[in-house]
C-alpha cells in the first residue's frame, strides 16, 4: 500500500526547504500585466461555470483613493488567482500578491507578485516594509493570506500571524488611513457539472490611527474573516444567492440545453398500461 500524501504541515514552505531565498519585489509592465490578467481570467472560465460575488455596494467613491489590503482564507492553489481577478475584474486595480517560494516561479513577479521567506526574519521584514511602500500607490490592491500557510477549508479557529496587523499599522501611520476587506472564496458545486466560485466581501475595517496593540488588532481580524466566511457558507446552505452579481457564466453545453428542452415538453398523462 502507497503512503498517504502529507496535504497539510505547520510549517511554512521557506523553512521545510531551508533555503536561503533574497526577497525579490514584483517587476510589473503595463505588458505583462495585460498579459496576466487575460492569462488568469481564462483559467478560471476554462475551469468554473460561474463567477458570482457580494459585498461591493459597501465600497464607495472615497474608498478608490484609500489604501486597500483584501485578506482570505488560503486552502488551495486557486486562491492566488482568484485574488487576481477580484483586484483587475472587479476593482479594477493592479495586485500586488504576498507569494511564498516566489523563487520557484518567477514569472509571477511580472504579474504582481512578490517574495516573503519566513526563514529569514530580515527578508520576511523586507515583504512587510516592501507591503506598506506599495499601500501608497492607490491604483494597487495588496493581497494577503495572512494565515501564513494552507490550511483545509473550513479549519477553524482562523489564526493569524502578526504580518497584517503590522502593514496596517505603518500603513495608517504613513498614510492616515487603510482599508482592510474580509474576503471569503468557496468552491462550490450548484447546479451545474462544474463548481463556481463564490467570493463574499466582509465589511471594511477602516483603520485611521497607528495606536493599535498589534495582538488584539489581529484578533480583530480574525474574527471578522472568520465571520464573513461562516456568514457565507450558511448563506449557500439555505441557496439565497439573489444578492450575488455575475462576473461570468458559462453558456450551457449542449446536453446541457437538450435537457433543458426536455424539462419544458409538457408529456400528456395516458391512462392504461
Amino acid at each position: 500500500m502507497s503512503k498517504e500524501e502529507q496535504l497539510y504541515s505547520d510549517i511554512p514552505p521557506t523553512k521545510l526547504r531551508n533555503k536561503e531565498e533574497k526577497f525579490k519585489p514584483a517587476k510589473t509592465s503595463w505588458f505583462w500585466v495585460q498579459v496576466a490578467s487575460f492569462f488568469f481570467f481564462n483559467m478560471l472560465e476554462n475551469r468554473f461555470s460561474a463567477f458570482r460575488y457580494t459585498g461591493m455596494e459597501q465600497f464607495s467613491e472615497e474608498d478608490k483613493n484609500i489604501p486597500t489590503v483584501i485578506f482570505a482564507p488560503h486552502c488551495n492553489w486557486w486562491d492566488g488567482i482568484v485574488l487576481y481577478n477580484i483586484t483587475t475584474r472587479i476593482f479594477h486595480k493592479e495586485i500586488r500578491l504576498m507569494v511564498e517560494e516566489l523563487n520557484r516561479f518567477p514569472l509571477l513577479r511580472r504579474g504582481g507578485a512578490f517574495s516573503v521567506n519566513k526563514k529569514s526574519p530580515q527578508s520576511a521584514m523586507k515583504a512587510l516594509n516592501y507591503s506598506v511602500e506599495v499601500l501608497g500607490n492607490t491604483n494597487i490592491i495588496l493581497g494577503i493570506f495572512p494565515q501564513g500557510i494552507i490550511r483545509p477549508p473550513y479549519f477553524r479557529p482562523i489564526e493569524f500571524q502578526t504580518g497584517l496587523a503590522y502593514i496596517a499599522k505603518n500603513a495608517a501611520k504613513r498614510y492616515g488611513k487603510v482599508n482592510l476587506v474580509p474576503v471569503g472564496i468557496e468552491y462550490t458545486f450548484l447546479r451545474d457539472n462544474r463548481p463556481e466560485v463564490l467570493v463574499r466581501f466582509g465589511d471594511k475595517i477602516c483603520l485611521d490611527t497607528p495606536n493599535i496593540n498589534r495582538k488584539d488588532f489581529t484578533h480583530l481580524l480574525e474574527r471578522s474573516l472568520e465571520k464573513t466566511c461562516d456568514d457565507q457558507f450558511r448563506q449557500i446552505a439555505h441557496g439565497d444567492l439573489s444578492n450575488y452579481k455575475i462576473l461570468f457564466k458559462q453558456h450551457l453545453k449542449w446536453y446541457r440545453m437538450i435537457e433543458q428542452r426536455l424539462k419544458r415538453i409538457d408529456v400528456k398523462k395516458q391512462s392504461g398500461v
